[in-house]
Parts: structure tokens; C-alpha cells; sequence
């Protein structure tokens, strides 16, 4: 079993528009997605880390709240 400061840690994925994806990637030798979600508009999900996932990927304008913080993906600050 993994063991670490992020494993069990969880984090919590707030679509801002349809169709942000939510992919988990595993853990091992070679990295693969093993875990794909779709969320719309105003959907949360909430991921954790597990001995299985290594790393989340998120594809799409969503808000991520962690316990090291809050950031926005796929929104255009400039």
C-alpha cells in the first residue's frame, strides 16, 4: 500500500461549463488513465488519491479546491 503525503488526500472538482473532464491516472512502472468522468455545469465531483491513483487529470474551465489551496483550470486570466 502507497503511503505519503497525498495519498488519501482528496480534492474537489467544480465544473464551470459542460463537458470538463475528469481523467485518473495510475500509479507503477507505466502511467495509464484507468478513470474518465464527465461533469456539466455547476457538477462537483470529489477524487481521491488512492494506492491506484497517482494523478488526476482535468480538461475543461473547472474550480479545484485541495487542502493546499484553490485554483481554476481551463479559464483564460490574461
Amino acid at each position: 500500500m502507497a503511503e505519503g503525503p497525498l495519498f488519501g488526500e482528496y480534492i474537489i472538482v467544480k465544473a464551470l461549463e459542460d463537458g470538463v473532464s475528469i481523467i485518473g491516472l495510475t500509479r507503477g512502472e507505466s502511467t495509464k488513465f484507468h478513470h474518465n468522468e464527465k461533469l456539466d455545469r455547476g457538477e462537483v465531483m470529489i477524487a481521491q488519491f488512492t494506492q491506484h491513483t497517482s494523478a488526476i487529470k482535468i480538461r475543461g474551465a473547472a474550480e479545484i479546491l485541495t487542502s493546499h489551496g484553490q485554483v481554476r483550470a481551463g479559464i483564460d486570466q490574461a
